[in-house]
């Protein structure tokens, strides 16, 4: 029984002075901690004067999906002996140019995806991948400052698919006008002069037309989530039918040495194309009777930021 004791008294003993020890810990710890957000936020401010200096500004992230699977006598399935597959790849960069009295602002976005369901027991089906998802578009804006915050700007933007049907439709948005960038990371565009040329082969519904293009673009890094959203409006003084919207997000989460997860949803509404399209299967549809849907695409995979 006194062994016992001792044994309990060792072991109570052992337990306050870990306790202790541990609540030394802490109290040594806290003013590390203090200071280390104290350099944080140095660091911070250092690097948003780094980045307010002229000069050029570049970056790139991109994402990569895609799953494939197999099946061999599943009976469950109406193709019971199939393969399907679907890739997908967005790439979105920057090259930036500014300096004290202009700017030079240039991007990139690309998405491109496939998609293949082979049907072994029909040698009819297609056994390639076919195009799903098919985005392009360039931009160039060029301003020069008034002051800090707005500038007298051209702007130039294409737009068209690559994969299928390449410049059929393609869109080139040239105007001028002006661009207020109350932040660094934010830029939006004004111009009311700008002209909406409209690429299509033989005979078709679509429209070059006079009009105001507003755009508003975003990147910003939160630590390691990279984050870009484009809205692109074309709003045209001949007709409400010949305007259009497209706004993109992208998402990249960088989970280790830059590679890491990624997200983009695109949200287009254009009624040209909606009544292009319906008039594949009735040659009756109009601008007046087209139902315009919403148009859209996302795209979840590993993501790598340049």
């Amino acid at each position: 029984m006194k062994k016992l004791s001792i044994l309990f008294l060792i072991a109570f003993i052992n337990f306050s002075l870990n306790a202790q020890t541990a609540e030394e810990l802490k109290k040594e710890q806290a003013p590390l901690k203090a200071e280390i957000a104290k350099l944080q936020g140095q660091v911070k401010s250092l690097q948003a004067k780094i980045d307010a200096l002229p000069g050029w500004r570049k970056g790139a992230f991109g994402t990569i999906g895609g799953n494939l699977s197999g099946f061999n006598n599943w009976y469950s399935k109406s193709e019971p002996n199939s393969s399907a597959g679907n890739i997908g790849i967005t790439v979105n960069g920057f090259a930036n140019l500014i300096e004290d009295s202009f700017f030079w602002r240039n991007s990139a976005a690309v998405n491109l995806g496939w998609v293949k369901l082979d049907d072994k027991d029909d040698p009819t089906d297609s056994k390639s991948f076919d195009a799903a998802t098919d985005v392009f578009t360039i931009t160039s804006l060029y301003g020069k400052k008034l002051n800090s915050k707005w500038a007298v700007s051209g702007l130039g933007e294409y737009r068209t698919t690559i994969i299928d049907n390449f410049n059929n439709p393609g869109y080139l948005d040239l105007g001028v006008g002006f661009t207020w960038t109350p932040k660094s990371n934010l830029v939006v565009v004004l111009h009311p002069g700008n002209y909406n040329f409209v690429f299509s082969k033989d005979n078709t519904v679509f429209e070059s037309s006079l009009g105001a293009k507003i755009v508003a673009d975003y990147t910003q890094k939160y630590g390691k989530l990279s984050v870009k959203s484009n809205l692109s409006v074309f709003q045209s003084y001949e007709s409400s039918n010949l305007s259009n919207y497209t706004f993109t997000n992208s998402f990249g989460y960088s989970i280790w040495k830059g590679i890491g997860v990624g997200f983009e949803l695109g949200l287009r509404k254009n009624k040209q194309e909606a009544l292009e399209y319906a008039l594949i299967d009735d040659s009756t549809a109009t601008f007046d009777n087209v139902d315009n849907k919403l148009q859209s695409y996302w795209l979840f995979g590993l993501n790598y930021a340049f």
